[in-house]
């Protein structure tokens, strides 16, 4: 038998490691994520995997009741954390026990467990709540949509606080389970695929699963009276649309429109590389709105959107989403022309597609359609501040910079780039930053110049820029591309 000497200082530093953390070491999580554009938005201190929501809706009083049960897991010792919520709260438990909770600022449940939670404990929260949603706001508005036959949860950068708690930013991606009791006549719309519809004493049960990461603002709900439609895709992926049956006269639009979904992610995918989730589809709630947002696998469209005939632009945008903003998510909210330059590329892409106008001839018109004095170019898609995020700017200039690139590297690495950039980052977060970079790695060119200019300088690129990077080449007026209608009636995208 062989003993080992142990030094008594190593003999110190071993036990030491052994004595567990003291409450002095432990501290609350921090009441934001450390998001500059939205300080207060998410939480620190712990990571959220997965969220387990059974709820009970009664559209004829919008009357919310729930319990949502979150798996987490501790990224500090932590004596107490936050979730974003501005609900009426009755009970919550951290791994079975009962724990103190308070509410403080405009949306946080500040959450005290009975013993402090060493860094890397597996969590178990459960939240038991009820509210009428459409009563409560923050910060003087309300995300969440009262509709004559129900209530809907769709907005960015904020909706989950208006129906469940969460850690609410792109960074704290999980996986869901949505099960939603309604009376019979109405249905209940959420993101993924539906698992089961269940009646049983006037009610149904509607229970829907997002099998892959997804932030907090992508998930959705919708209770009312819709007509569905299923059906799958070229490349087997299930389709399932809901239309309000109180459309009117832009039943017909929407339906003309949103019924092509399959047709365009497949054909996205074909830029993009393969479509990303499970369940697909779109539905179009008789809300007052006039945006649309990219819901995971199942987009939110107003019904304001199809005001003027079908609209198959709209939802080349919002499917475009699906990999630009869904599969890949901002780091942070100034990361924003990650997701919204790279959805309008893809209308111009699906202008080029229609014979309608090519992404050139976009690029040349966006540029020549807004004068050096414009404020248009004051607007800075690369960090705009949270006042511009949803800018015309972000979108049109955005893709402006995408077809700058294009030129500038060649269609062979600029398509590169458009499909391996998803693979690369899926199911994560990523920055403007990031994707300079990885845009340098592919193509082999250094692109700060080119970036610096057309989306971080707060001024119209000069004709010598413009002429360098292939815009607005042509001498004479320019004209605007037959598409570019189509493209524009798109714009209220943007009006969250």
């Amino acid at each position: 038998m062989h003993r080992r000497l142990i030094a008594p200082g190593a003999l110190a530093v071993s036990l030491l490691l052994a004595i567990p953390a003291s409450a002095a070491d432990y501290e609350p999580g921090a009441p934001g994520i450390g998001d500059p554009y939205y300080p207060a938005y998410g939480n620190g201190g712990y990571d959220v995997s997965h969220y387990d929501l059974r709820l009970t809706y009664q559209p004829a009083t919008d009357r919310l009741e729930g319990t949502a049960t979150l798996l987490a897991r501790t990224t500090q010792d932590l004596s107490r954390f936050n979730l974003d919520f501005v609900l009426d709260v009755s009970e919550v438990r951290v791994n079975g026990t009962r724990a103190s909770f308070a509410t403080s600022g405009q949306h946080e449940l500040e959450i005290t467990p009975k013993t402090p939670l060493p860094k890397g404990t597996p969590v178990t929260i459960v939240v038991r709540y009820s509210g009428v949603p459409s009563s409560k706001q923050a910060y003087g508005f309300t995300s969440w949509h009262r509709t004559p036959d129900g209530g809907v949860a769709a907005n960015e950068p904020e909706a989950a606080w208006w129906w469940f708690p969460s850690n609410d930013h792109p960074l704290d991606k999980a996986t869901y389970d949505v099960s939603v009791a309604v009376p019979d006549g109405s249905q209940a719309i959420s993101n993924g695929t539906l698992q089961s519809a269940t009646s049983r004493a006037g009610w149904t049960r509607y229970s829907w699963r997002s099998n892959k990461p997804q932030a907090t603002y992508l998930a959705t709900l919708a209770v009312g009276r819709f007509d569905l439609t299923t059906g799958r895709t070229e490349s087997g992926i299930p389709v399932i649309n809901a239309y309000s049956k109180d459309l009117g006269d832009n039943a017909g639009a929407a339906r003309a429109s949103i019924e092509r979904t399959g047709e365009i992610a497949d054909w996205l995918a074909e830029y993009f590389g393969p479509y990303p989730y499970n369940a697909l589809g779109g539905y179009v709630p008789n809300v007052t709105t006039g945006y649309a947002l990219e819901t995971q696998t199942r987009p939110f469209y107003s019904p304001r959107q199809f005001a003027n005939g079908s609209n198959v632009s709209v939802v080349v945008h919002e499917l475009a989403h699906q990999w630009y903003g869904d599969l890949v998510s901002v780091a942070g909210w100034k990361d924003i022309w990650i997701n919204e330059g790279f959805a309008r590329y893809a209308q111009w892409l699906w202008s080029e597609h229609e014979g309608e106008g090519t992404a050139q001839e976009l690029a040349d018109y966006v540029y020549a359609s807004h004068p050096a004095d414009d404020a248009f170019w004051k607007v800075r898609p690369g960090d705009p501040g949270p006042e511009n995020q949803f800018d015309i700017a972000v979108y049109d200039r955005g893709a402006l910079a995408l077809q700058a690139l294009r030129n500038e590297i060649g269609d062979e690495a600029f398509f590169a780039i458009l499909k391996g950039w998803p693979a690369k980052y899926a199911y994560g977060n990523a920055t403007v930053a990031d994707f300079r970079a990885y845009a340098e790695q592919v193509s082999g060119r250094s692109l700060e110049g080119l970036f610096d200019t057309w989306l971080y300088q707060p001024s119209k690129p000069g004709a010598p820029a413009a002429r360098g990077a292939g815009v607005a080449s042509r001498s004479g007026a320019v004209k605007a591309p037959k598409s570019w209608k189509r493209i524009a009636a798109t714009n209220s995208v943007h009006d969250h």
